[in-house]
């Protein structure tokens, strides 16, 4: 009898084994989404947590009528604040005061302007502003956003006590998974668990740092935690860029363009170092506002053509020195981005002198070289041809202050 019963045991182990197991989760993304840095708007650098429905409905007007939707942006990103309670079940309901219609029409609103909408949540209890987290409820909150039509989620890392990193990222990406409505994961971990590392398979991009402050150069100290100045968080993206491509961002926070404490200059600067990284270009000002001055800078085509360009190669600093830096980016075709970086306080005289060396990419394995090709030049911000870059003349300019030149080099035929 014991023999009878250990054989139906063992075949019945042998079936469940051959059958698979109908439990294993699937922890990778969805695939084909963000082959360019996600390019859209977020409330949080200017809102904080006074988000509503009206608002939310304006900024999407906004990015249409402000020709930010024809110069790529997609996305219209609601960030922490927009949730009411759980109800008996514990499925995520907006806050009926400020989002009287649902999430389900205001979505359909923002895709009938040919945009994205994004929303906001935590892996921890709670969120950053004290709202319902999606710890122990994220195949709910999931299917919740799927059935509202959300189309980004960014993720952040509040009250996540006792959670490791990877292990609460693959939770919700397998959550998103399941729920079958593709979404872009947005990482917000803060580069504390180095997301860059097992983050590729996870999301499509991830922050390598703490949050931005509306500042060119300086950090803001909060006690417990500190905030950086645009300066700041270019120094921090040092050594990530191999981790990069289409698909897998480094994100280096939201922008702070056209939120006032930045000159004309350091706004240019600002957008420009951000392109030269492929980094997620997502505005954190009100669009409803914004005067001209920003709005050329935020749909500079040029620069954002070098964000957006298709081999999703991060740009790097090839040279520093006394505050001036040079940064290069490899672009499709054989062209390249050149951008000199002034970081001081005064105006700078930029002698380039072509033949001295070339510009090299140890990762990717692509150089320009000046002796042995010749480049066209465009200066991406005054929209002006200016020669060729060749071992013949060297490029001079005035650079002022906390600003920048941006060059496109296009490889004669």
């Amino acid at each position: 009898m014991k023999k009878i019963l250990c054989s139906i045991f063992t075949l019945a182990s042998l079936y469940a084994t051959a059958q698979g197991n109908n439990y294993v989760q699937d922890y990778t993304k969805y695939q084909d989404l963000a082959m360019t840095p996600p390019m859209g708007w977020n409330s949080w650098n200017k809102f904080a947590c006074n988000v509503d429905e009206d608002m939310i409905k304006q900024m999407a007007d906004a990015m249409v009528s402000s020709g930010m939707k024809d110069a790529g942006y997609t996305y219209i990103n609601i960030d922490d604040c927009w949730h009411g309670d759980r109800d008996a079940q514990g499925f995520i309901h907006p806050d009926p005061k400020r989002f009287p219609n649902g999430m389900k029409a205001l979505a359909d609103y923002v895709h009938s302007k040919g945009l994205k909408l994004g929303i906001y949540s935590d892996a921890g209890s709670q969120t950053c502003g004290g709202r319902p987290g999606s710890r122990g409820y994220e195949f709910q909150d999931a299917m919740t956003y799927a059935s509202w039509g959300i189309d980004y989620l960014k993720y952040d890392w509040c009250n996540s006590e006792g959670l490791k990193a990877e292990g609460a990222y693959k939770t919700i990406t397998a959550a998103l998974k399941h729920a079958g409505r593709p979404i872009v994961l947005s990482i917000c971990e803060w580069g504390t668990d180095e997301p860059w590392i097992w983050g590729q398979n996870v999301g499509h991009l991830w922050r390598t740092t703490g949050d931005i402050y509306n500042c060119f150069d300086c950090i803001k100290d909060h006690g417990s935690w500190k905030a950086f100045g645009v300066m700041q968080i270019l120094d921090k993206q040092d050594g990530l860029r191999r981790f990069a491509g289409p698909g897998h961002w480094n994100d280096p926070d939201m922008l702070e363009i056209g939120n006032g404490a930045l000159t004309a200059g350091e706004d240019r600067a600002h957008f420009t170092m951000w392109a030269m990284l492929a980094a997620p270009l997502i505005a954190g000002n009100d669009l409803r506002t914004m005067n001209k001055e920003t709005a050329e800078v935020l749909t500079n085509k040029e620069v954002i053509a070098v964000n957006q360009d298709k081999l999703g190669i991060q740009g790097f600093k090839a040279i520093a020195e006394d505050g001036l830096e040079i940064w290069a980016k490899p672009l499709q075709g054989g062209d390249w981005a050149i951008v000199f970086l002034n970081r001081t306080t005064s105006a700078k005289k930029i002698d380039y002198d072509w033949s001295i060396q070339s510009i090299y990419d140890d990762i990717n394995k692509l150089a320009a070289s000046f002796k042995a090709t010749t480049y066209k030049i465009k200066n991406l911000w005054d929209k002006k041809d200016k020669g060729t870059a060749t071992t013949k003349k060297a490029f001079k300019a005035d650079l002022p202050a906390h600003d920048v030149i941006a060059l496109r080099l296009t490889k004669t035929k």
